[in-house]
C-alpha cells in the first residue's frame, strides 16, 4: 500500500511531538528551531508564509522577494523591495551622528533599503533606533542581536520589515538627541523598554524574530498604529508579551487591524499574547506553550477571532486562555474561537454575535489551518539558520 501523506501522517503524529520535543533553551546563545528535531517529512510542512521563499535556494540574491510573501493586515508592506542593498559592517552605534556601516545610518535614510548583515554581530544600541520608512531589516545568513540597550521605535512611519534577528533584554532608553532622518535630530524623552514599539505607523511586518525578556513590552502596537503583521516569531521568558492599543480612552484605536500568526509563544510567559483595545485582532495558527495569567486578554471592546491554534495550559490554576477587564459587562464583545485545539484543560470563553472574519482582501487572505497541525506549521519560529545557496 503507497505511504499515507505527510499531512495525514502529522494527524496521528502531533500528540506524540507535543509530548516529546525537548523546549527551547533559556538562553538565547543555546535557542535551537524546533525544526531540528521534527523528522524531515514534517520539516516539509510549512506554513504559507514560509512556503512563498523558505525552498528557494538562491533566496540570498534574491531577497527582496521576501516583501511578497507576508498575509494578513500588514501584507501591503513593503519595506526596502524597491531600494539598493545596504550591508551592515559594525556594531557600533552613534545616536546622534552614525557613521556608514552602522545599522542606523541605514535605518534612518529617506531612501528604501534592504538592510542585511555582513557577519555575525550583537549591537547594543546607546538609544533606541528610529526607524524611517520603506526600510527593511533582514537578518538572513547571519546571527544578529539587538540586545542589552534601547532597542526599536517604529514612530509616525510606515513600510517597516524586521525579519529573522534576535531582539532581547533591551533597556528604556534616556532622554536626548537621537536622530530620526539624515536631516533631523530630535530630543527624545527616553524610550520605555520594549523591544520593538509601533507608534502611529502602518504597513509593518514583524517577522521570524526572537523576542525575549525587555523591561517593558516585547512588541507595542499603539497610537492607531494599523497594517500589521506579527508572524513566525518565537516569545519567552516574559510578562506582557504584546499590547495593542494605547489605554482605554484612546478611541483612534478602532483603525487598528492586526494579523498574529504562525508564532510560537514558548516558555516562561505570562500575559498580553495578544492584549487588545478597540481594534481588530486575528490571531491565527499560534502556538501557546504556557501562559502564567492568560494568553489572549483585552478591554474596550475590541474584536478578536482565535482561529486554528494551538493552546496548552500548564498545570495549575490557569487553564482560561481569555481575559476581560470590563466596567460595564462584555457579553457582546466578539471574541470567537474556531478550529482551536484546546490541551491539559485549557478554554477559550466566547461572547458577542455575528460573524467576526477578517475580511481581508483577494492578496491579504490565507488559509488557516486546525489547530492540530500548528505544532508543524510553527516548528521553525524565531531566525532561521540560512546558509547561502541552500534553501533555509
Amino acid at each position: 500500500m503507497a505511504s499515507p501523506a505527510p499531512l495525514i501522517l502529522l494527524a496521528f503524529l502531533v500528540p506524540y511531538l507535543c509530548l516529546t520535543l525537548p523546549a527551547y533553551a533559556l538562553d538565547y546563545k543555546h535557542y535551537k528551531p524546533l525544526s531540528s528535531y521534527l523528522p524531515s517529512n514534517i520539516k516539509k510542512t510549512l506554513n504559507t508564509i514560509d512556503s512563498c521563499w523558505r525552498a528557494q535556494s538562491n533566496w540570498a540574491n534574491n531577497r527582496r522577494a521576501l516583501a511578497d510573501c507576508a498575509v494578513g493586515f500588514g501584507r501591503g508592506a513593503m519595506g526596502g523591495k524597491y531600494g539598493a542593498i545596504y550591508v551592515v559592517t559594525t556594531p557600533n552605534d552613534d545616536p546622534v551622528n552614525p557613521k556608514p556601516g552602522m545599522l542606523r545610518y541605514g535605518a534612518i535614510q529617506s531612501k528604501p533599503l534592504w538592510i542585511v548583515f555582513a557577519k555575525d554581530m550583537v549591537i547594543t544600541l546607546r538609544n533606541e533606533l528610529i526607524m524611517n520608512s520603506y526600510k527593511t531589516i533582514d537578518g538572513r545568513g547571519a546571527k544578529v542581536e539587538i540586545a542589552y540597550g534601547p532597542c526599536i521605535t517604529i514612530q509616525g512611519v510606515s513600510h517597516v520589515i524586521i525579519h529573522g534577528i534576535s531582539i532581547h533584554d533591551c533597556k528604556p532608553g534616556k532622554s536626548g538627541r537621537v536622530i530620526s532622518t539624515p536631516t533631523h535630530v530630535g530630543k527624545r524623552g527616553g524610550s520605555d523598554g520594549d523591544a520593538i514599539a509601533i507608534f502611529a505607523s502602518s504597513n509593518v511586518w514583524i517577522d521570524h524574530c526572537y523576542l525575549a525578556r525587555c523591561t517593558d513590552g516585547l512588541i507595542d502596537v499603539i497610537h492607531a498604529s494599523t497594517s500589521i503583521t506579527i508572524s513566525n516569531n518565537y516569545f519567552s521568558q516574559h510578562d506582557k508579551v504584546m499590547l495593542l492599543g494605547h489605554n482605554d480612552g484612546y478611541t483612534a484605536d478602532k483603525v487598528m487591524k492586526v494579523t498574529i500568526a504562525f508564532n510560537r509563544f514558548g516558555s516562561g510567559l505570562i500575559e498580553r499574547m495578544p492584549r487588545v483595545r478597540f481594534g481588530y485582532a486575528h490571531v491565527a495558527n499560534n502556538r501557546y506553550d504556557e501562559w502564567q495569567m492568560y494568553a489572549i486578554g483585552g478591554s474596550a471592546n475590541p474584536t478578536i477571532f482565535s482561529e486554528g491554534n494551538y493552546f496548552l495550559a500548564r498545570n495549575g490554576n490557569s487553564k482560561q486562555v481569555t481575559k476581560r477587564e470590563a466596567k460595564n459587562g462584555w457579553t457582546n464583545w466578539k471574541w470567537r474561537s474556531s478550529k482551536d485545539v484546546f490541551m491539559n484543560g485549557a478554554y477559550f470563553v466566547q461572547s458577542g454575535y455575528g460573524s467576526c472574519a477578517p475580511l481581508y482582501s483577494k492578496t491579504q487572505s490565507f488559509t488557516v489551518a486546525p489547530g492540530s497541525l500548528v505544532p508543524a506549521l510553527t516548528s521553525g519560529a524565531g531566525p532561521l539558520n540560512c546558509f547561502r545557496g541552500q534553501p533555509c
